[in-house]
């Protein structure tokens, strides 16, 4: 059973436990080669490591973010010690997530990643990673699709992670000194998302739908994109930008 205050501050972890406990742990799921363990291994070092920072800040004794290395002591356990490792993760991050609340400025600045968020981003960022990875255990099922949808994901997803979701799509662009991928996601009704690349670095932000878009599509399925993945109906996405635009801006979002 979930805790109420865990609940209350993670309301997308009893769905994302409901998905894991559906599966059989050397399940394939839909990201690139893990295992339903494997996932839950990531979330456990993502949530221990958001804990461990925000903890840090607070305590005045601030602490660089660890890589994924964080992950390999998970992925040693058995299969009940990782999932109680899990739950306890959550727990922690939680607990650690109120009392930053209470004792700091919602606008205060912390490290991450090599960068600075605000306090809420580190509850908020769990959320986010129950949600995308719920969707890579179960595809596009209704719980899915409208968690996806709700407008802060895709706020957290340009505004509070930025330009690191474009980091990997980038260094397999062959730009050149004078090359580069520009694109606008577009969902009717909201602001574009639009991206950038090119020799100097890479750029994501939100402004008014303005020509033609790149892609359109609904919420969720930009969500998807934004991190390099793609739904199962590619019927949900549309393109009129032709070829070779749309094949830049999907390289440059890791999808191919």
């Amino acid at each position: 059973m979930i805790p109420s205050q865990v609940d209350d501050t993670l309301p997308e972890l009893a769905p994302f436990v409901h998905a894991v406990q559906a599966r059989r742990p050397d399940d394939g799921t839909w990201c690139e080669a893990w295992t339903v363990r494997d996932v839950l291994a990531h979330q456990t070092g993502n949530a221990e490591e958001l804990a461990r920072v925000l903890q840090a800040f607070l305590a005045g004794t601030p602490v660089e973010t660890r890589g994924f290395e964080r992950e390999a002591p998970y992925r040693q356990m058995s299969d009940s010690d990782l999932w109680a490792a899990f739950l306890a993760r959550c727990e922690q991050l939680t607990e650690v997530a109120a009392a930053a609340a209470q004792d700091l400025s919602p606008d205060t600045e912390v490290q991450w990643t090599g960068r600075t968020v605000k306090v809420p981003f580190f509850a908020e960022h769990m959320r986010e990673e129950l949600i995308l990875h719920r969707w890579d255990l179960t595809g596009d099922d209704r719980t899915a699709v409208q968690a996806l949808n709700e407008p802060w994901m895709t706020e957290h997803s340009v505004v509070s992670v930025g330009r690191p979701l474009l980091a990997r799509g980038r260094a397999g662009l062959d730009l050149g000194p004078d090359g580069r991928v520009e694109g606008r996601l577009r969902t009717p009704g909201t602001d574009d998302v639009v991206v950038a690349a090119d020799a100097d670095g890479s750029s994501i932000r939100l402004a008014a739908p303005e020509g033609t878009a790149t892609i359109e599509s609904d919420a969720a399925v930009r969500v998807l994109l934004l991190w390099g993945r793609r739904p199962a109906d590619p019927s949900r996405w549309h393109s009129a930008a032709g070829p070779e635009a749309l094949r830049g801006v999907r390289a440059l979002l890791g999808g191919y």
